[in-house]
């Protein structure tokens, strides 16, 4: 038994508890809390940022790991965490006490003012405390250090080693190949999907969406799913991973795709070893490899004819009046119809990553100063319209319609596009691995899916990075073509090119 080790481990649990009661207040603020309990909410947020970080880069912490990283006789699992929280704790460190928790209340703050914002579609409303989040990280990136360029200090927070320079030529891939693909399927006649907006009760909608997530095996004893006005999953240990989806009722798709997302991010969570809570072997890779297990029970299993033909005829059972006598071929049609839109999180797969990359551009000019916040609405508008050729009706349509920037999240968003490229090499290697993986989904057993991906990908935590994950699990580092591959097979077959 070492002594040290265990009092490591005690100590990042520790740390954790903290972190998982600060989280606990974070979800009520978005799911239940009610609006005049944001100022104080806010402030305990920041004093529990404050504590744990206090302690993250004391002393203590900072002697057990220089120790720790020369004990020889630690196994190769322990000896990765040491130097993963090794890591995380050099960076930290760079943090003051005081930076944590005024970004902390700022955010926090930021969060109520871009609600609101978003609410009555006023931009002004949210603008002076985006501003200060912006400065905040401008700063952060300056207190991390970079090279070449300070949004890769903010890169590096979701997506470790991730880089300006390598998202450039990923994005360049994006425009070159896929954007001359979408339009050749603009050029095809348009599908029907105007059943999909129809009147549909919000209550049968959600029962629908529950029944999805205990047939992807979401672990209901271990999370619960409720409504707020964006989507999320957070977890506070994989005995407590909670989900979030909205409900449209005139708008099918959104329940349903937040419903399939958010709990392929859960059945990560739900993945990683409860043995390991508090070290980073219970912690996920990337956000990139998170990204990629929602993405890919997202749209290369639940947007997949299989999935429907298992559950279409349960779908016009609930509701017989819309879809009574429309056949799986064309809802089918309609779920995948590729069509520029507003709206991020209700986009097609294929121009879903337009609406990622405009993000990206528009937070590397605001990091590196070249814009300014109340530059956002116009470059927004403009960029909507030379990319995805619409005109934004509202900054609630536009500017204000992700929760992300006023969390501080920064960094995060090219991590979306890298999960679904991420997702398609995955799913091709499962189809390998599992010949009749589409039997099995036509027939509602995921099961076999979710074993390989407990397998390959969610039993490690942090062991690999995502490249060398990548790597192991796939044979080679990300490589664009394998989503390319799979959008041709998929959509020259929808759209009879």
């Amino acid at each position: 038994m070492n002594v040290n080790y265990n009092r490591y481990v005690s100590l990042m649990r520790k740390i954790s508890d903290i972190n998982g009661s600060m989280a606990v207040l974070s979800w009520d603020q978005e799911v239940y809390m009610p609006a005049k309990g944001a100022e104080i909410r806010a402030q305990q947020v920041a004093t529990l940022s404050g504590i744990a970080h206090e302690l993250f880069v004391g002393n203590e912490v900072g002697d057990l790991l220089e120790l720790l990283s020369k004990d020889d006789s630690l196994d190769v699992h322990q000896k990765k965490n040491i130097s993963e929280t090794l890591y995380d704790y050099t960076r930290r460190k760079k943090y003051s006490t005081e930076f944590v928790m005024k970004l902390s209340e700022c955010t926090s703050q930021a969060f109520q003012a871009w609600s609101k914002a978003k609410n009555t579609s006023d931009f002004s409303l949210f603008a002076p405390h985006l501003k200060k989040v912006v400065q905040l990280k401008r700063e952060e990136c300056e207190l991390l250090g970079y090279e070449s360029h300070p949004y890769n200090a903010l890169l590096d927070l979701y997506e470790r080693g991730a880089k300006v320079a390598d998202l450039d030529i990923l994005f360049n891939d994006v425009k070159s190949q896929l954007l001359p693909f979408i339009k050749q399927i603009a050029e095809q006649p348009k599908i029907d999907s105007a059943f999909l907006f129809k009147h549909y009760d919000k209550d049968k909608q959600w029962a629908f969406g529950i029944d999805c997530l205990k047939q992807m095996n979401y672990d209901f004893e271990s999370g619960r799913q409720d409504i707020s006005s964006h989507p999320f999953t957070i977890s506070f240990n994989p005995n407590d991973v909670r989900v979030t989806t909205r409900v449209n009722e005139n708008d099918f798709r959104e329940m349903i795709w937040s419903c399939i997302h958010e709990g392929g991010h859960a059945l990560y969570e739900q993945g990683l070893k409860i043995e390991n809570y508090g070290l980073p072997s219970g912690e996920a890779i990337s956000l990139g490899i998170h990204e990629s297990q929602s993405r890919l029970w997202e749209n290369n299993v639940g947007r997949s004819l299989a999935y429907w033909k298992c559950n279409y005829p349960q779908l016009q059972t609930i509701f017989p009046d819309h879809f009574g006598k429309v056949s799986l071929a064309d809802f089918y049609r309609a779920i995948n119809m590729v069509e520029p839109s507003f709206i991020r999180t209700s986009a097609d797969e294929l121009t879903y990553h337009f609406h990622v990359m405009i993000r990206y551009e528009i937070e590397k000019s605001l990091i590196e100063g070249s814009i300014e916040v109340e530059d956002l609405p116009r470059i927004w508008n403009e960029n909507y319209k030379k990319y995805l050729l619409i005109d934004v009706p509202s900054h609630k349509m536009g500017i204000l319609q992700d929760v992300h920037w006023s969390h501080g999240g920064f960094g995060y968003f090219p991590t979306y596009s890298l999960g679904s490229f991420y997702a398609a090499q995955f799913f091709a290697k499962a189809k390998n691995h599992l010949p009749e993986l589409e039997q099995m989904i036509e027939h509602g057993n995921f099961k076999p899916l979710l074993q390989w991906l407990r397998e390959n990908i969610h039993q490690y935590g942090r062991f690999y990075t995502a490249e060398e994950l990548c790597t192991k699990v796939t044979g080679e580092k990300l490589n664009f073509r394998h989503f390319m591959d799979y959008a041709k097979a998929k959509f020259s077959n929808i759209y009879n090119l």
